[in-house]
């Protein structure tokens, strides 16, 4: 047999090819490899997969999360400081512990703010407060002027000009009255300085950094504020009427007697001419119980700022409020404990604002028949069944807390007890609370003012409005709260209106006592057919409220 034999040389080159193609196995197996690490980064990378498919650990997924969770912390950040400082409206800055509310509000206004504040008026806010530095009260601007009022010798004309608001009527009144001077001093660039009053201390925290609006308690017309009227001398009105309003004679203070018994001479107010001489006084004196904003707008040299700073009507009040209204400490705690135990964990929260504007206290039965007929036929609340003792419903019920506010007690008592007798044909579950029940209005008491300020925020942070007619302090919770409330009619020989109630077409609050008088053409008219955002008031037909020009062209 012939044996088969391999010479050195021939082995050798038998090994080295089969060497070779083991490397070239190994290359492709292992390009192969790479490639399918490659292509799956890839895809992880260019489309991560949802929580349900990225189940297994890989060396990619914890960094892939981190950089995730990195970049979501920072955008929540972002967002969150975005939110306290209300879109820019606020500044941040402030020490917090001071005013708690300044910062906090946003976590109870779930909704957020209704529209975003224009970047003007914005701009213009921070210009302000740079103005309020510079000559708010014991500046080297301030002492001049102060002392030059004093003295009675207007000398030189100041970079600083003033209007100064008194304190006068009720706590709605107040806020609506101290919004329309702001906005006031912002279109005629003067300061604010805000007359303490009672207790406007204890109510809202300073609005602006670095300098008070309080007026300093030395000031020397102070003790005048009380005895200011249309008979004072230095009233805007009177001087009118006695023809003594002198250009080239400028008075170092003005009285303007903006309240609703003003006369045809104090209405001149809001005409351009008067506008003309009053700029040039440096102390403007300002008493007013009206939200006299919705007149402005009438007024041809605001017009274009009013624009630029409000392009949509509706939130001059919602934005005015929330920049310059925080509770303070002691109010916003009994807003946020009632909160808490009351309003947080409902699935919706309605508010009913009750304000009777008769002289015995109630409660009406028309009131309450009114109240019901609103809220059921509207289904802001669940109508019960008188039929049934309970419900067989399965699952988690709905719930809803409604929020009462009245001086009297028997309006809640009748609702809640209703609700407690009887099951709801929606299966709905409805708690209904009422923080205070003081009897007749104390303006003058502290505890009073702060529980009706502390009751006015917490219906703003209700879903659902229902308000009274007439009624500043619903006013003020429907502005806060960016809300569109059903507005109670005003009952007529103590009987239930029908209807009961109607959507407000915006907002803001009513000026209950505008001028009818056109300023141009010198003779009265209809100042509510002048211009597409200036409407008469769901709630009283000779007011005068601001509206979204774009819905009621």
């Amino acid at each position: 047999m012939k044996k088969f034999s391999l010479s050195h040389s021939d082995f050798d080159s038998k090994f080295a090819f089969t060497f070779s193609l083991m490397r070239l196995m190994g290359f492709f197996v292992a390009a192969f490899v790479l490639c399918s690490v490659i292509f799956s980064v890839s895809i992880v990378l260019r489309d991560p997969p949802s929580d349900a498919v990225l189940r297994e650990p890989s060396s990619l997924t914890p960094l892939f999360q981190i950089t995730q969770d990195l970049d979501n912390d920072t955008s929540d950040s972002v967002e969150l400081l975005r939110d306290k400082l209300l879109g820019g409206l606020l500044v941040d800055g402030f020490d917090e512990n001071s005013c708690l509310s300044r910062y906090q509000s946003s976590e109870y206004h779930l909704r957020g703010l209704s529209g975003k504040p224009s970047s003007y008026f914005i701009s213009r806010l921070r210009k302000y407060e740079a103005q309020h530095k510079q000559c708010g009260p014991y500046t080297e601007f301030y002492n001049n002027t102060v002392e030059q009022l004093r003295s009675g010798n207007f000398t030189e004309s100041s970079p600083c000009k003033y209007v100064v608001w008194i304190s006068f009527s009720g706590l709605g009144n107040r806020v609506l009255t101290l919004a329309s001077a702001f906005l006031y001093a912002l279109l005629t660039n003067r300061v604010l300085l805000v007359d303490l009053g009672v207790d406007m201390v204890d109510l809202f925290c300073e609005p602006f950094p670095d300098a008070s609006w309080f007026l300093p308690a030395d000031f020397p017309l102070t003790a005048q504020f009380n005895n200011f009227s249309q008979n004072s001398d230095q009233c805007h009105g009177k001087m009118l009427k006695n023809k003594s309003v002198v250009n080239s004679n400028v008075p170092s203070f003005v009285y303007l007697h903006i309240v609703h018994d003003y006369d045809d001479h104090d209405k001149l107010f809001f005409c351009d001419e008067e506008q003309h001489f009053l700029q040039e006084v440096p102390w403007l004196v300002m008493k007013t119980d009206n939200y006299f904003v919705p007149s402005l707008f009438l007024m041809p040299s605001f017009e274009q700022e009013l624009n630029d700073l409000f392009p949509n009507k509706e939130t001059v009040f919602h934005f005015l409020g929330r920049y310059l209204f925080h509770p303070t400490n002691s109010v916003w705690g009994l807003v946020t404990r009632y909160y808490q135990a009351y309003l947080a964990k409902v699935d919706e929260r309605v508010g009913i604002q009750i304000r009777v504007l008769e002289k015995e206290p109630g409660p009406f039965e028309h009131v309450l028949d009114q109240i019901l007929a609103c809220t059921l036929k509207h289904k802001l609340l669940p109508d019960v069944n008188h039929q049934q003792d309970a419900t067989n419903s399965s699952g988690s019920p709905k719930s809803k807390a409604v929020l009462m506010t009245s001086l009297s007690s028997g309006y809640f008592e009748k609702v809640r007890d209703m609700y407690w007798e009887y099951p709801t044909v929606t299966g709905e579950v409805v708690g209904v609370y009422q923080p205070s029940h003081e009897g007749y209005q104390q303006t003058e008491k502290q505890m009073h003012n702060q529980k009706a300020w502390a009751e006015m925020y917490l219906l703003s942070l209700t879903d659902v409005l229902v308000t009274s007619s007439w009624s500043t302090f619903g006013y003020v919770a429907q502005g806060l709260g960016g809300l569109k409330p059903w507005i109670l009619y005003k009952p007529e020989n103590r009987t239930a209106p029908d209807p009961p109630c109607r959507r407000a077409m915006s907002m803001e609050p009513c000026f209950h006592a505008p001028p009818f008088y056109d300023c141009q053409a010198k003779r009265g008219t209809d100042t509510g057919e002048l211009v597409p955002y200036v409407r008469h008031c769901e709630d009283m037909s000779w007011g005068l409220k601001l509206v979204d020009s774009d819905t009621y062209r």
